[in-house]
């Protein structure tokens, strides 16, 4: 995330995200994941989860942002999304599943060198991320359908900022990164492979031949024409585009390294190098809950752990932290029952402090605890609940971890009970009255949550009360 925009001016605000991707083969049921932390300022950004039914997707779009405006399609998909509470600012979908199953997360803020950007400016009335998956996800029905829109609309009007958008459906994994002002270039991810995107430009080795690449027309001219790669025998397009600064070596390498060094531990790595590998592959196979742990790391058991007593911790910017608005993991199962396929796992931050929920997303409607999240503190809400055990359990990490861990894995374990039953009742029955059973499994789902959540936060209300500086002990 790159931008916000107050009245009539740009408001440079950085909200930095991270994503991981994960092929087919890669995965320990057969899905494909595309999952990302949405990370915004120091304060916080309520979060809705919501499901946008055809009738409600808009017909002509305006931006909140800027003078972007264009006429949609008149035949959308039904899609899940996490827009923020307030939409004083437009929309910011996120990322959802739609109705033909086909997934979308946008976006993760990467970087662009200022010789790209002087060839191909940034267009102020272009499109952002506030408008991506609003103006994509409803329209495609496979995730290269996915590239092709997006690729087709960025020609067209032009972007004011630097993203790199995920798009899956059962089969495939595509990356796609904004490059200046209306240039764009994406690969298919392995299926045997994985990937982490800290806020860079992540790309590496191109192949313009390939059938697993896809690019703006004029990409390879634009290259050879303006001199713009410098290395001898490759094209590479991290070394053509992106960024290899001071700042990528304290804010954004470390965090690749880190998934790398949990994956693929026998490859042996440094926090800062700048060329750490692009695409990847694990020894063992990856599932929902290794993505959560590695979007919620603080780099645990190493010195860069800013909860640790050691010189170099809060050396480099970690995964999970205070940012974190909300993180989705996007699974598309190997079923052949379309309305079990999609899981929109979903938990608002901070990482280190929630669970996720596999919540299906072949429903339409939310839970509302989830939905309706109030843009002001309430107690009635998830996303501010967690907010308050997140600021506690900060304050003394150590004492409060194990309650905090003990309230994740009992709260994961029933919901995937209640997930795994109500998917083998739909089997069963060959998918008849899956609308209900969805329907009321996740606000079974939720309901359970926000019983664990309040049922934690008495706990750490307690604890915190004993341990407060304030007090005195008489004995009479």
């Amino acid at each position: 995330m790159l931008f916000m925009f107050t009245n009539e001016n740009y408001q440079k605000v950085r909200k930095t995200c991270t994503t991981i991707l994960v092929g087919k083969k890669a995965s320990i049921d057969g899905s494909t994941m595309i999952a990302r932390n949405e990370d915004g300022g120091e304060e916080p950004n309520p979060q809705r989860f919501v499901i946008i039914t055809p009738d409600q997707q808009p017909r002509h779009y305006q931006s909140s942002l800027n003078a972007l405006s264009l006429d949609l399609p008149d035949n959308p998909l039904q899609y899940s999304s996490t827009p923020d509470a307030s939409s004083n600012d437009g929309i910011w979908a996120a990322g959802g599943i739609n109705s033909a199953n086909v997934a979308m997360t946008a976006t993760e803020t990467s970087t662009t060198n200022p010789q790209i950007l002087a060839l191909d400016p940034f267009v102020e009335d272009g499109l952002g991320e506030a408008d991506i998956t609003t103006l994509v996800l409803p329209y495609i029905y496979s995730a290269r359908a996915g590239v092709e829109r997006l690729g087709a609309l960025l020609e067209e009007f032009g972007t004011y900022e630097s993203n790199g958008i995920a798009f899956s459906d059962q089969d495939e994994v595509w990356y796609f990164e904004t490059i200046g002002g209306h240039h764009w270039a994406a690969i298919k991810i392995p299926d045997d492979a994985y990937v982490i995107a800290p806020n860079r430009f992540n790309i590496d080795s191109f192949d313009l031949a390939a059938e697993d690449t896809l690019y703006s027309a004029d990409l390879k001219t634009f290259v050879t024409d303006n001199n713009l790669n410098p290395d001898t025998n490759a094209f590479n397009l991290r070394h053509i585009f992106g960024s290899s600064s001071d700042k990528d070596i304290r804010y954004n390498n470390p965090r690749a390294w880190y998934v790398q060094k949990y994956l693929t531990p026998e490859i042996k790595q440094l926090p800062e190098d700048q060329d750490l590998p692009f695409i990847n592959h694990s020894q063992r196979k990856i599932s929902p809950a290794d993505i959560k742990y590695l979007l919620s790391s603080h780099y645990q058991n190493t010195p860069y752990d800013p909860y640790e007593d050691a010189v170099e911790a809060n050396k480099y910017r970690s995964i999970g932290l205070n940012r974190n608005q909300e993180v989705h993991i996007l699974q598309l199962r190997p079923l052949s029952i379309p309305a079990l396929v999609a899981v929109h796992w979903l938990a608002y931050g901070p990482n280190p402090f929630n669970e996720l929920v596999p919540f299906y997303a072949s429903v339409t409607d939310t839970p509302l605890p989830y939905r309706d999240t109030s843009a002001d503190f309430s107690t009635d809400d998830v996303y501010w609940l967690v907010r308050i055990i997140a600021v506690i359990g900060d304050s003394n990490y150590a004492l409060y971890h194990d309650m905090i861990e003990q309230f994740a894995m009992e709260t994961l374990t029933a919901c995937l009970k209640l997930r795994n039953e109500s998917d083998q009742a739909i089997i069963q029955t060959a998918g008849a009255n899956s609308d209900q059973i969805l329907a009321d499994t996740n606000t079974a789902m939720a309901a359970l949550y926000l019983k664990n959540t309040r049922h934690l936060l008495n706990k750490m209300v307690k604890l915190a009360s004993a341990k407060m500086k304030l007090h005195f002990n008489l004995n009479d």
